[in-house]
């Protein structure tokens, strides 16, 4: 994703009574979990795990160990860079607390449902011990066990072996015979039937599973149902197999229920799916760019697919053409390459020199010939016979030769170039004092420019030169 289109996404949390501001780096979506690495002021890095949305804990962290939840995540989740357009959709704006470490488990306790603690606590393994996290866990899990909920305490540490590897040691505990019917039911019985019993087991299964057309469509009907559309999106931007016009309006029709087109288009470009071609929103947002001169913009946002646009973007690549400056074609090179061969579709030989004309003559706004020269050797190997292309190189060879001012000046002049020019014709004047031919383009160049007063002064000169020649 092209960074200029997006701003960092800030994010400031409460960690041991001290406030601290960051911005996220990445973040990684599994299931009901979120884990965004920042990366702070003070050039520290912390990774804060979320729960249903909810700040769980977080701390800082020398490095991601292996095996842990939050490698997990980072390996097998929806990972989303620091320019993911829908990172600011998922990071909450308000200030943040972390809990205290000694108090995090009453906390949970109170917050959420025991057989949620359980998969929770797998979550944290990158800030506590395997023993604190186990005591935990087994704590619940006993706790069903003598209050005879058998299949509830077998739910409590069966979740474990889709989440952290560093906790599976704790199914060993699964392996007594009263167990065995419900391990059978797991073994043999369908997804929908599992989700009946199990939901939170489910949803994390399909997570890991999603690649899986049966598995895809239930966690989609999971997070619909829950109202968790950033997440569907997500998903759904992930898994492109049956990419059809119905599903790409059905979910802009979403999104556009709670984020900007303008973000939407982006996600959509990020995933490489084409929002020119399938979302018709689209042209009319990179119209009004144009309308209100946003050009870069407007480029910008194209740049992705500027060999698949649809023909009805001919006029706009037109407008972009005419009005985009020197240097943003200079540092989008090979994008301006592409766009000139789009609009230059209809292999008419007089469009295209004319649009290399265009390039070359803005290159030339902000760079010296030799480096017009290097830039446009891509274009040059595209179109070997210009004779744009060949008229620069021609020109660079000249500005080795004093002798040839005149010739150089010309060429100048034929891409507009009225200061470079003068400089070559006042250079051939002082060379050649008497000669009128430097001394009337002076005047012509002026004239060009708009300055009436200097192309007056010369063509004064030129006349008394000329007079001069004619009595001898």
């Amino acid at each position: 994703m092209n960074s200029e289109l997006t701003m960092p996404t800030k994010i400031s949390f409460k960690s041991n009574r001290v406030i601290v501001n960051g911005e996220v780096k990445r973040t990684a979506i599994f299931a009901r979990f979120m884990v965004a690495e920042v990366q702070t002021e003070l050039n520290e890095k912390y990774y804060l795990i979320f729960y249903k949305n909810a700040l769980i804990y977080g701390a800082k962290l020398e490095k991601v160990q292996k095996d842990s939840f939050i490698d997990k995540m980072l390996n097998e989740g929806i990972v989303l860079d620091q320019n993911h357009p829908l990172l600011p959709v998922l990071i909450p704006s308000t200030a943040l607390a972390i809990p205290a470490k000694n108090k995090l488990f009453n906390h949970l306790q109170r917050n959420y449902s025991l057989l949620e603690i359980p998969c929770i606590a797998a979550a944290l393994d990158s800030f506590f011990s395997q023993e604190q996290l186990a005591k935990q866990i087994e704590n619940i899990f006993f706790h069903y066990r003598r209050n005879g909920s058998f299949y509830k305490a077998f739910q409590s540490i069966h979740i474990l072996s889709n989440l952290s590897p560093s906790l599976e040691h704790l199914k060993d505990r699964l392996h007594a015979r009263e167990y065995s019917s419900y391990s059978s039911f797991y073994a043999t019985s369908s997804l929908s039937a599992i989700q009946k019993k199990d939901p939170l087991f489910a949803e994390f299964h399909c997570y890991t599973n999603r690649k899986n057309p049966e598995h895809y469509q239930m966690l989609e009907n999971i997070l619909n149902n829950e109202g968790r559309y950033a997440e569907g999106l997500l998903v759904w931007l992930e898994d492109k197999r049956n990419l059809t016009a119905e599903s790409v309006k059905r979910q802009t029709e979403l999104a556009l229920n709670y984020i900007p087109l303008e973000n939407w288009i982006l996600a959509l470009s990020y995933a490489k799916i084409n929002p020119y071609k399938w979302v018709p929103e689209s042209r009319t947002f990179i119209e009004a760019l144009i309308r209100e001169g946003q050009y870069e913009k407007a480029a910008v946002y194209l740049f992705p697919f500027i060999e698949d646009l649809p023909a009805e973007f001919h006029q706009v690549l037109n407008e972009l053409w005419k009005h985009i400056d020197a240097e943003f074609v200079s540092s989008h090179l090979e994008e301006f390459l592409l766009l000139h061969q789009q609009v230059a579709q209809e292999n008419d030989p007089k469009q295209s020199e004319q649009r290399i004309l265009q390039l070359t003559a803005k290159l030339m706004e902000g760079h010296d010939l030799k480096t017009v020269c290097e830039k446009l050797k891509p274009i040059q190997m595209k179109f070997p016979h210009s004779i744009i292309i060949r008229k620069i190189n021609k020109m660079a060879a000249l500005m080795e030769n004093p002798d040839r001012m005149m010739e150089l000046g010309q060429f100048y002049a034929d891409f507009n170039q009225y200061d470079q020019a003068i400089e070559c014709f006042f250079w051939e004047m002082e060379l050649n004092p008497a000669d009128p031919a430097p001394v009337r383009q002076l005047c012509k160049m002026y004239q060009h420019k708009g300055m009436v007063k200097e192309a007056s002064a010369y063509q004064q000169i030129y006349t008394q030169l000329r007079s001069d020649q004619e009595t001898g």
